[in-house]
């Protein structure tokens, strides 16, 4: 069975991402997961101290620092067994009734990727529980998600705001249109504005893309509107957000290779730096 996958990990954006989940579990009519994953790294379940035969005095010492990992993990355990449950609460009042809780002890991605055949929708915070006010900069964890789980991520901010519009950051290319057909298949978005906007020259080519994925959506009760604009990549998609007060962008994620992003940066991840409304990650 799919499901809307909540990730819960403490940061002040978890309520909002039980509030997204629960607004995108109510549109697109599907049962809704909540996930919480204790990082093994922080809280190995067996601290490991092999390597440190015979240090004399120094044994029990080792022995009392090994208990203090286990009770802080149990500890942690128990806490995210609490966080689930105020956040089956939280949904349920918003109407939720078809919920599933999961703990799980390791890896984020690689238990994501475990539940990725279950998964129809993938709701995140954008910021995740280390950082801060000041560190806005998306985490290496949210950014290995993306790379790994080909299933589209919500990425929402701190505060939960009901979406009436949105906007698909759209530049002609496979999975832009693989987008398309996702948004064309998907109740999420039906019955509210939809604006495709590209960024670049306003040429005849680009006006025949939009033009074609315009009639992909025909039918859906969607009110499409197309644009183009010039400029820089980011500024031109936030500027056209603020001036319309479109609540959602949705875009594809990570077009080029590794080694292009590392000589000329990345698109994608300077949109998840910058953005202040949720974003929809398609791969």
């Amino acid at each position: 069975m799919l499901r809307v996958v909540a990730c819960i990990d403490g940061s002040q954006a978890s309520s909002a991402i039980c509030d997204y989940a629960a607004w995108a579990s109510h549109r697109m009519e599907t049962p809704l997961l909540l996930l919480h994953v204790l990082d093994e790294e922080r809280y190995p379940a067996d601290p490991n101290l092999t390597g440190n035969i015979g240090l004399g005095s120094r044994e029990k010492l080792l022995e009392e620092l090994a208990e203090l990992d286990q009770k802080r993990s149990k500890l942690a355990l128990e806490h995210g067994h609490h966080m689930l449950d105020e956040a089956e609460q939280r949904v349920r009042q918003a109407g939720v009734t078809d919920i599933v809780k999961r703990q799980r002890h390791g890896d984020l991605t690689e238990s994501l990727l475990a539940l990725e055949s279950q998964t129809r929708l993938l709701v995140m915070g954008l910021h995740g529980e280390s950082s801060s006010e000041r560190e806005v900069h998306i985490g290496s964890q949210l950014e290995t998600v993306i790379r790994s789980v080909n299933r589209p991520i919500l990425l929402v901010p701190d505060d939960y705001a009901a979406p009436k519009s949105a906007m698909l950051a759209f530049d002609g290319s496979a999975t832009a249109f693989k987008g398309i057909e996702l948004l064309a298949g998907t109740p999420v978005f039906r019955d509210m504005p939809l604006h495709l906007v590209m960024i670049g020259p306003d040429t005849s080519d680009r006006w025949e893309q939009l033009k074609r994925a315009e009639k992909m959506l025909n039918g859906l009760g969607i009110d499409v509107t197309l644009a183009i604009r010039a400029g820089d990549v980011e500024k031109a998609l936030h500027e056209y957000q603020e001036e319309h007060d479109i609540d959602v962008l949705v875009m594809g994620a990570y077009g080029h290779s590794r080694i292009r992003q590392f000589l000329v940066g990345s698109t994608t991840t300077t949109m998840l730096q910058t953005a202040q409304k949720p974003l929809v990650i398609l791969r």
